[in-house]
C-alpha cells in the first residue's frame, strides 16, 4: 500500500534546515532535505580555518551522519534551481540529472546567504569572501602564500604589498579575521621565516561606519577597537572603499598596495524570493508572516538569513540562533498541522546575546543588560561554540586543538592546497 504521509521538503542543511529536520524526526511525515553539499558547516568558525587554527574537517559534519537517527528523513545531494508554488514542486539539479521535480506538501526554505559587493561584483575576483569551506581554504592559501612569496624575494622591502592584508568590513567576521591573522603572525609565523620578518606585516581593517562591531553596545565596540590596536591592526573607520583591483584598494582617495584583500562586509540572501515571486525587503529577503509562512502560501516557510521578520519594531538579525529557533518552530508547526493539533503561538525570537572574539583570550559579550569583555567573555564564547558544533567528536577535536594552539602557538593546518597537488 503506498505511503500517504505528508511530504516536507527542506532546502538547506544549515542551522535552520537541520533544526527543522530534527524537530520533525518523530512526526508521521516523510522529510527530504536537499543541499548542494553533503555537509553541515559551522560557519562561525570558518575564520579559524582561514587562519590555520582548525582543519576543514573540524568544523563540518556529513548531513547524513547528523540525521542518522531521523529515520523519516532522506538527504538529497542537489541544487534547487526553482520552486513551482502552484504545483507544489521544487526543481532540483542532481549530480547526473537536471530539472528533476520533487513534490511537497510543505516546503521549508533555509537557503542562507552569500556575498554582497553592493553592486560591485567586479571586486569578487580580487577580494574573496568567507562563506564556505572552499572560501576558507582559498583565503588560507592566499595568506600563507603571501609569506612564502615574501620569503622568496631577494629584497622583501621592495614588496610591502605582499605582507599587507586588507579586510573590508568591521563586523564580527572582519574583527575576528583581522585579530586572528595578527595572532597567527605573532604566535606562529614570526619564528618560521629567515629572510622576511612576519611581524613587519600590516593588517588593515576598513569600514565606512564609525565603529567596529556596530551592532554591539558602544563600550564593547570601543573595547574591541582597543584590543585590535593592541594586536597591531590598523583600523580605518568612517572611510569607504572606492575601488579594488589586483594591485590593492583605494580607500577615501588613498591607494593601499596589497596582494591580499579579503571581503568581510556585505551579505545577500539566496534566490528564494525570486523562486516564489513574492514580496521581499530591500535586501532581497522574503517577507514572512509571524508563523514564518509566506503570504498566500501557508504551506511554504522561509527561515534564517533568507527571511525578513520584525520583532518589537526591529528586524531579526541574520545569526545562527535565529535560524535554529525558527527551524524548530517551523517543524513543530507542521507536525501540529498534520496531526490536527492547535497551532503554536506566533514565532518569537529569544535573544541569547551576541559574541565576538578579538584575538587570543579576548572576546566581547552582549546579552541583555550583561556586557562583558576580556578573558571571561572569551571562555563563554569558547563554551558556546563548542556546544553548538554538530557532533561530540568535533567538540573534543576542536577543544584539544584550541588548548594546544593557545599554549604552543602551533596550528592545526598550515597546508597550502593547490588543485594540481598530487
Amino acid at each position: 500500500m503506498p505511503d500517504k504521509r505528508s511530504v516536507v521538503v527542506i532546502v538547506g542543511g544549515g542551522f535552520g534546515g537541520l533544526a527543522a529536520a530534527r524537530a520533525l524526526r518523530h512526526a508521521p511525515i516523510n522529510v527530504a532535505l536537499i543541499d548542494r553539499v553533503n555537509h553541515h558547516l559551522f560557519q562561525p568558525l570558518l575564520y579559524q580555518v582561514a587562519t590555520s587554527v582548525l582543519a576543514p574537517g573540524q568544523i563540518a559534519s556529513p548531513i547524513r551522519s547528523i540525521l542518522r537517527e531521523s529515520r523519516n528523513t532522506t538527504v538529497v545531494l542537489g541544487t534547487v534551481t526553482a520552486v513551482d508554488a502552484a504545483s507544489r514542486q521544487v526543481i532540483v539539479d542532481t549530480q547526473d540529472r537536471a530539472g528533476v521535480p520533487l513534490s511537497y506538501d510543505y516546503l521549508i526554505l533555509a537557503t542562507g546567504q552569500t556575498h554582497s559587493y553592493f553592486g560591485h561584483n567586479e571586486y569578487e575576483k580580487y577580494a574573496p569572501g568567507l562563506k564556505n569551506l572552499a572560501d576558507a581554504v582559498a583565503i588560507r592559501n592566499k595568506i600563507l602564500t603571501a609569506f612564502e612569496m615574501a620569503e622568496a624575494e631577494e629584497d622583501p622591502s621592495q614588496h610591502p604589498d605582499l605582507l599587507t592584508f586588507v579586510l573590508v568590513g568591521a563586523g564580527p567576521t572582519g574583527v575576528e579575521m583581522a585579530s586572528a591573522i595578527a595572532v597567527m603572525i605573532d604566535s606562529t609565523l614570526k619564528r618560521d621565516f629567515r629572510r622576511v620578518d612576519p611581524s613587519s606585516a600590516r593588517i588593515i581593517l576598513v569600514d565606512a561606519g564609525q565603529r567596529p562591531l556596530g551592532t554591539f553596545a558602544p563600550e564593547l565596540s570601543q573595547a574591541a577597537l582597543n584590543r585590535l590596536r593592541k594586536l597591531g591592526v590598523e583600523v580605518m573607520l568612517g572611510k569607504a572603499v572606492e575601488s579594488i583591483d589586483g594591485e590593492g584598494v583605494v580607500v577615501a582617495g588613498e591607494r593601499i598596495a596589497s596582494k591580499t584583500v579579503i571581503w568581510t562586509a556585505g551579505v545577500a540572501p539566496s534566490q528564494a524570493g525570486k523562486w516564489l515571486n513574492v514580496e521581499t525587503d530591500r535586501a532581497g529577503r522574503v517577507k514572512v508572516r509571524h508563523d514564518l509562512s509566506v503570504p498566500d502560501h501557508p504551506e511554504v516557510f522561509v527561515l534564517g538569513d533568507t527571511a525578513s521578520l520584525e520583532q518589537d519594531g526591529k528586524p531579526l538579525p541574520g545569526v545562527a540562533q535565529v535560524a535554529m529557533q525558527q527551524g524548530r518552530y517551523a517543524g513543530r508547526l507542521i507536525e501540529r498541522r498534520v496531526t490536527g493539533k492547535a497551532p503554536p503561538r506566533p514565532f518569537r525570537y529569544f535573544d541569547k546575546g551576541n559574541l565576538a572574539v578579538v584575538g587570543k583570550g579576548f572576546a566581547v559579550l552582549q546579552s541583555g543588560k550583561v556586557h562583558m569583555s576580556g578573558f571571561a567573555a572569551w571562555l563563554v564564547w569558547a563554551a558556546i561554540h563548542l556546544q553548538f558544533l554538530a557532533q561530540s567528536s568535533l567538540r573534543v577535536s576542536v577543544l584539544v586543538q584550541w588548548i594546544w594552539t593557545y599554549f604552543t602557538g602551533q596550528r592545526g593546518s598550515r597546508i597550502i592546497v593547490n588543485h594540481r597537488d598530487g
